[in-house]
């Protein structure tokens, strides 16, 4: 079986530093650049090592990356809550910050999941079909004789179904048509949701105030 595309999650990871460059400076991990230049060296260099080298080094380096993103999100959720609640910042820097972080929110939490879902995409990759993940994507619940029909009989998730759940998770704060199975994934999508909730809800209650 063929690698899983891994160029989406470069181009997701990407997007989130981009995201954190559009932040205010009181906002953003250091300078707007650093967490750009952090995911691209070590997205590629993950990309690069994925049948290259030790295993390891090339897990250290998609690790890495994931926590730079997800620490540029922490920073910016918990930047954002203390200038709303000093009442700082202008109500304009206020309302691109938390779109960008709600942005930033369902990339990151769509790379964990991939990361993280059927023991990453090289588990993924070792199993003839996906069975025993984190999620219950509709295609895996159909038929063998149903799956040949549709040319699907060797399904498997990828990037775009991880992003598509992150998103209904911060969107419609459920997993809408894809029922979550394991704890660690129940977890991650409550704090997920809990974020995209915050972030709305407390931009809402600035906005009110200014009116």
């Amino acid at each position: 079986m063929k690698h899983e595309p891994r160029w989406p999650v470069l181009v997701a990871v990407l997007c989130c530093g981009g995201l954190n460059w559009l932040l205010p400076d009181s906002m953003s991990a250091g300078p707007g650049w650093l967490v750009v230049l952090l995911t691209g060296v070590l997205g590629v260099g993950s990309m690069m090592t994925v049948d290259r080298g030790p295993a390891w080094f090339h897990l250290f380096l998609a690790y890495a990356m994931q926590a730079v993103v997800t620490g540029a999100l922490a920073f910016a959720l918990r930047s954002l809550v203390s200038d709303l609640i000093a009442h700082r910042g202008k109500p304009e820097d206020i309302l691109v910050s938390a779109v960008s972080i709600w942005a930033m929110n369902v990339l990151v939490f769509a790379t964990w999941y991939w990361r993280m879902d059927g023991g990453g995409p090289s588990g993924r990759r070792r199993h003839e079909s996906y069975r025993e993940g984190a999620f219950l994507f509709p295609q895996a619940t159909l038929s063998p004789e149903t799956k040949r029909m549709m040319n699907v009989g060797n399904w498997h998730p990828q990037f775009i179904d991880y992003l598509f759940v992150s998103f209904n998770a911060s969107t419609a704060f459920s997993p809408t048509d894809t029922p979550v199975l394991s704890r660690w994934a129940k977890a991650a999508m409550m704090v997920e949701s809990m974020i995209a909730l915050t972030t709305v809800a407390l931009v809402a209650a600035r906005a009110v105030n200014i009116l």
